[in-house]
């Protein structure tokens, strides 16, 4: 039964915990997070049998075993130029300010037992407020775009709280897990949906020729720029921009310049992903500190060979289906889009989609939310706790 014709109980069991996604670009925004938060939230709700409410910006989807509550708040993009403030600190914080009406508006705390966001300051502390009748929900923080939240304990983050901290990767999980009860659960991918297929001539680029594939938002830490340098190094490769940001005009700019005719920057939805993936023929991803970015997970179940720096959470992501380099330098990179090019045999295919399979299907990762649910719940319920 589709969730948003259920009555809820006055009293959620274990096994049907009334759980609450929230975040301004939910139904809205196709990547990232956002599209982490609506995959666990339909494995918890189809396959799990939980009560699930996303509250987010875009509009309801009739298919989904979820409920979603739609409210507005003003885009993210109408704020790229405003300046820097405390609070304030970059065009997402601007946004989330918008939301926060509408997310107040339409939260009940006596309305579930937990609730979950990974945006910082406002949804956190409208979440953590304390307004009902009842104890207030318990709070689940999820990293999926950084930990200094949780880490930095000045400024306005001194009043950063949570019952309960998802870790996305070990490094936070490692550096996290004496002060906030957390869980290290990573994020995943449709194996059935994300799968190798036939090479499509999509987007723009050619069949007969090599194609490297970047999917990033379009900002100074994801260093689309140096990629670009690194492709135009490599002849008769062609290179394929997934994303939009700040940089979105300098990163057309150069692509023009050094790449010509074998450049193409688009922005797709999430359906049209895996035939993104398919018209390509290995991912380049230049961030060098990224917390667990669903293009990898996506571009190995695709079958796509992936070239990524060599630091702690792309060797724990990765264990040896990915091609690492220091890449700071770019000939580094360079090398290693060339060996990942013909790193394309069956058995290699193959070995990509094992290890995905075996560590990040949703389903999976539903279920360690889930347990980590019970987890705080059990210990907010203790009488030590109380």
């Amino acid at each position: 039964m589709n969730a948003r014709n259920c009555d809820r109980s006055p009293i959620a069991s274990a096994s049907h915990r009334r759980v609450l996604f929230a975040l301004p670009g939910l139904h809205r925004v196709h990547r990232g997070a956002e599209v982490a938060f609506e995959s666990i939230a339909r494995e918890l709700a189809l396959t799990l049998g939980h009560d699930v409410t996303l509250i987010g910006t875009g509009s309801p989807h009739p298919q989904d075993p979820y409920r979603f509550k739609g409210v507005r708040c003003v885009p993210r993009e109408r704020f790229e130029h405003a300046p820097s403030l405390p609070v304030l600190r970059s065009h997402y914080e601007y946004e989330e300010l918008t939301f926060l009406p509408g997310l107040m508006g339409a939260y009940s705390p006596d309305d579930y037992d937990v609730t979950c966001t990974c945006s910082y300051p406002f949804s956190n502390w409208a979440l953590r407020a304390m307004r009902g009748r009842r104890p207030r929900p318990a709070h689940i923080f999820i990293t999926q775009n950084a930990d200094w939240q949780a880490q930095a304990g000045n400024a306005e983050y001194r009043f950063f709280g949570c019952d309960g901290l998802v870790c996305t990767n070990p490094v936070y999980y490692e550096r996290n897990r004496a002060r906030w009860r957390s869980a290290l659960i990573p994020n995943g991918v449709d194996a059935t949906i994300f799968a190798p297929g036939p090479r499509r001539s999509r987007f723009g680029m050619p069949h007969d020729a090599p194609v490297a594939l970047i999917v990033s938002a379009l900002i100074p830490s994801k260093r689309v720029l140096e990629g670009i340098r690194a492709v135009a190094q490599l002849k008769n490769l062609h290179l394929l921009v997934a994303g939009d940001g700040d940089l979105r005009a300098e990163v057309d700019a150069l692509g023009g310049q050094l790449l010509g005719s074998r450049f193409r920057r688009v922005t797709v939805s999430h359906a049209e992903m895996p035939d993104l993936y398919r018209a390509a023929d290995v991912l380049l991803h230049m961030s060098q500190a990224d917390p667990s970015p669903l293009a990898y997970i996506e571009a190995i179940a695709t079958g796509l060979p992936v070239v990524a720096h060599d630091e702690p959470v792309t060797r724990w992501t990765f264990e040896d289906a990915a091609f690492l380099v220091d890449n700071s330098n770019l000939s580094n990179v360079v090398a290693a889009l060339d060996r990942a090019l013909r790193s394309t045999s069956p058995d290699q295919v193959a070995a990509r989609r094992s290890l995905v399979e075996r560590r990040f299907t949703w389903s999976a990762i539903a279920q360690s939310y889930a347990e980590f649910f019970e987890e705080v719940l059990s210990v907010r319920s203790s009488p030590r706790a109380r």
